[in-house]
């Protein structure tokens, strides 16, 4: 085992406002849209420039991996994105759940926060924490469409059977149909509809859903929407990356110079279009690993940066960087801490008194009821918590780590910390609770590091 980890001990966890918010195209000025330009010129401040890489990716079955009862791939992307890009890159989720189905799904797995979501198969596109909706695209939804007509025409097939309401959406109807019935049904509706004046986008995915949307909607029109905001803006990303399984996420491979990776599990409908339409794109690979895993194969594989996640390397004291980086050293550090509990690494003293020896004397952590405690004494109550979580589902992640240099040496350390043990999660801080507290993080040539309240 290493003789010593050099490792900043970060134990106060600071939530922060949603990062990324779009101006809205509302023709109406509201304070609304004042906020989400505000929003807009702090997200761009904060990402110094183009975006390096945007990740859109569904859901289940994508970045969700329902088969893997310990969410790994997922864990092990969320260490990846954490420690590698969450400064300067942007996280779009695209999925065709509703915002309740949605919120019941971060809830039940380990998910870090996106910048963007994309809800209910392309119709809704919210922003930041707060899931601010964009009324443009509302708007834009508006034309030719009219739900009640979908309602009436759909009423006559008695094939279709209606998902539950919080599956219906302004813009979306959605039913389960049979697989062998699929076809037959899409072609007759698009003619009924097409009849009372609608121009709708009808799409069958999952072998049993089949959403009626209109014309413009769609993940893969949501995302040329973004695309265009962001081209006014000057701030086209770099590469976008797209990632989906099934046959709503089609549309998507679709925008153009995107790199797309459909992960080893995808659907056969989704193989079946590619085999269609784009079998000779190179920039489009069928991952040989499964979701999350087959994102991170993705990013390797047309070499769009670090594609090793934390999660992979067993030995940290061994995971040496051209040059120091905060946020990697923040995700390593709660690796150990995790692996401390589960005794995964040995019980040793050396880690500890390496610890204390990276920490400032002075250095102190803050509960949030006020309550004050060296850092020393905390490295010190680690011992008591080696292996409590020994074979055991225990496991630790870190979300949205914001870093800001305030020193050539110095840089401030933004993030939320989470605990899943079994069914139960924690955190340490929830955003109602929070009181504007910081800690200086400070780094020298000799592989010190120190935290002091500020």
């Amino acid at each position: 085992m290493p003789s010593a980890l050099t490792l900043p001990f970060l134990r106060y966890h600071i939530p922060i406002s949603s990062p990324f918010s779009l101006p809205r195209c509302s023709s109406t000025t509201t304070a609304a849209v004042s906020q989400g330009d505000s929003t807009l010129r702090k997200t761009m401040d904060r990402l110094a420039g183009n975006a390096h890489l945007m990740i859109v990716s569904d859901l289940d079955h994508t970045m969700v991996d329902h088969h893997d009862p310990e969410n790994l791939s997922l864990l092990r992307f969320n260490a990846l994105w954490e420690a590698n890009y969450r400064n300067n890159s942007l996280l779009v989720f695209s999925t065709g759940r509703s915002p309740t189905l949605y919120k019941e799904l971060r809830k039940e797995k380990p998910m870090i926060n996106p910048d963007i979501t994309i809800l209910s198969v392309g119709t809704e596109i919210t922003y930041g924490n707060s899931m601010v909706p964009d009324d443009g695209w509302v708007e834009f939804l508006n034309q030719k469409w009219d739900r009640n007509i979908v309602s009436e025409e759909t009423r006559k097939f008695t094939e279709l059977t209606l998902q539950s309401e919080t599956e219906q959406r302004p813009h979306k109807v959605s039913f389960y149909v049979q697989k062998d019935k699929a076809q037959d049904i899409m072609k007759s509706l698009s003619v009924s509809l097409k009849e009372r004046g609608l121009d709708v986008k009808i799409i069958y995915s999952g072998g049993m859903d089949l959403d009626i949307l209109p014309q413009g909607a769609g993940k893969g029109q949501a995302l040329a929407y973004l695309h265009k905001r962001f081209k006014a803006e000057g701030k086209l990303p770099k590469n976008t990356l797209v990632c989906g399984d099934s046959g709503n996420d089609a549309e998507l491979f679709t925008i153009p110079d995107v790199h797309g990776v459909m992960v080893s599990n995808a659907q056969e409908e989704l193989l079946q279009w590619y085999s269609a339409n784009a079998k000779d794109n190179r920039k489009i690979i069928h991952a040989t690993e499964r979701c999350a895993a087959g994102i991170i194969q993705a990013i390797g594989h047309f070499n769009l940066g670090p594609s090793t996640s934390p999660r992979d390397v067993m030995d940290l004291s061994d995971s040496k960087m051209d040059k120091f980086d905060p946020a990697y050293e923040v995700v390593k550090f709660y690796l150990f801490y995790e692996r401390w509990r589960r005794a995964e690494i040995e019980n040793s003293d050396r880690y500890l008194a390496n610890l204390k020896a990276v920490c400032c004397k002075s250095g102190k952590f803050v509960h949030p009821s006020g309550i004050e405690q060296l850092l020393h004494d905390c490295v010190s109550s680690l011992r008591t918590c080696y292996g409590d979580k020994q074979g055991k589902q225990f496991r630790v992640w870190v979300d949205q780590v914001l870093i800001e240099q305030i020193g050539s040496d110095s840089w401030l350390a933004k993030f939320k910390k989470w605990e899943q043990s079994g069914e139960e999660r924690l955190a340490d801080y929830k955003v109602e609770f929070v009181e504007d507290r910081w800690f200086k993080f400070s780094w020298d040539p000799k592989d010190k590091a120190s935290l002091r309240s500020l």
